[in-house]
């Protein structure tokens, strides 16, 4: 196949949606097909164009054997409502436009959403191409922007719904991340059950393995080996509820335990400000790192810590940082209810704690760092279940056999 691959998202940005991205691309890539990816010059979550890139309409580099054609967006540090949706509208303009100089016959359009506008400039490129357009769901948009409180406006909400639909009946085919989001579709009566697929986020198994711990980059980091160490690696974001994290470090500061939160977003300051203000010596935060470090990070850790807001929305998520720190053997706090809630419990391979209730997750804690024969179970646990389910490998097989299935029609 020659697939033309439409994310907004990409390495070497760090996060969720570029990390699935990327592993789906080259998966797909190693098993003989042609993957061209449409992306962004690279800016997230920051919005301030990486070292070594220039703002362009249109540049091309070739990563792993994907050609990456990155096109020009509106960046602003500052995240208001007007500069997201610039941000948002620039990048579905410039790939539209782009599209237009490419001269290879493409055997079908795939776009992962949200934002809804990477949908939009696929479904306009597959009528431009007349190739067959197949959309992925990560989340519910404008449902999620709703929540988050980046869309209130009433006129934008049903503008956004509509677009929603419309994308949902002209596709192909719809890879659903989640089950939630796989039920919620299969409930609109204008989706037919053969046209949702189920493809969940997982973890690159070779990549995400057990390890020893780096007594070095402990010692880098000012962390003491003999403290219980509990990570946090992905975005600062509005809905990761990080503030009862800092909280549940308030309560554990006398308890030799240590916190370290890796990664950007729009959070961050207020986070740091936070710990700031309880004096905190047990918290150390960290830039983003590269996803190929990372590892080293999470196997250095006793326990790794994936978190939302308390919301129904948050119900169907699956964090991608959840199945990393499987990957690699270590117990997961998990501040997430409803379907990450779960694959832990079926697992064996973590705690639960009730979302935004900092004593509950510093219990939790406790917990683990009292029990180290637990950790180690879990731990393990963790690694067959993803190994066995959540490999990225098998799902980059599945999502293959049904981009098959869409030319074959």
């Amino acid at each position: 196949m020659n697939i033309l691959y439409l994310s907004q998202y990409f390495p070497p940005e760090i996060g969720a949606t570029q990390t699935r991205a990327y592993e789906m691309a080259s998966n797909l890539v190693k098993s003989g097909h042609r993957v061209t990816v449409m992306t962004e010059i690279p800016n997230h979550p920051l919005g301030i164009i990486f070292e070594g890139y220039r703002s362009s309409l249109k540049s091309i580099e070739y990563m792993d054997g994907i050609e990456v054609i990155r096109s020009w967006v509106y960046t602003n540090p500052i995240k208001k409502f007007y500069s997201r949706m610039l941000f948002y509208t620039s990048y579905m303009v410039t790939t539209v436009l782009n599209s237009l100089t490419l001269k290879n016959n493409y055997d079908l359009i795939f776009a992962t959403s949200p934002p809804l506008f990477v949908g939009l400039a696929g479904l306009i490129i597959s009528k431009i191409k007349k190739a067959p357009f197949v959309l992925e769901v990560r989340d519910l948009w404008p449902e999620s922007a709703v929540v988050l409180g980046e869309l209130n406006n009433p006129h934008l909400v049903k503008a956004s719904s509509s677009i929603a639909e419309l994308l949902y009946k002209r596709a192909e085919k719809i890879i659903a991340v989640t089950t939630g989001i796989y039920r919620y579709l299969l409930n609109k009566n204008y989706i037919s059950r053969e046209k949702v697929h189920f493809i969940p986020n997982g973890a690159n198994t070779d990549l995400y393995k057990p390890g020893k711990k780096d007594a070095q980059l402990l010692q880098t980091l000012g962390i003491d080996t003999s403290q219980f160490l509990v990570l946090y690696a992905g975005i600062h974001g509005l809905i990761h509820g990080l503030e009862a994290v800092i909280r549940a470090a308030h309560i554990l500061k006398d308890k030799r335990i240590s916190f370290v939160f890796i990664g950007d977003g729009v959070k961050k300051k207020d986070i740091m400000r936070l710990a700031k203000s309880y004096l905190l010596k047990n918290v150390t935060f960290i830039n983003s790192v590269p996803e190929n470090l990372l590892p080293r990070y999470i196997q250095s850790c006793d326990a790794g810590i994936a978190t939302t807001i308390k919301s129904e929305l948050c119900k169907g998520t699956l964090p991608v940082k959840m199945f990393s720190y499987m990957a690699c053997a270590k117990p997961v706090i998990l501040g997430v209810d409803g379907e990450a809630r779960q694959v832990i419990e079926k697992a064996k391979a973590g705690i639960y704690a009730e979302p935004e209730d900092p004593e509950d997750m510093a219990k939790a804690i406790l917990t683990l760092k009292d029990n180290p024969r637990l950790c180690r179970e879990m731990g393990k646990n963790g690694r067959r279940y993803v190994e066995k389910h959540y490999s990225r490998e098998r799902l980059a097989k599945k999502l293959e056999q049904c981009l098959l299935d869409v030319i074959k029609v």
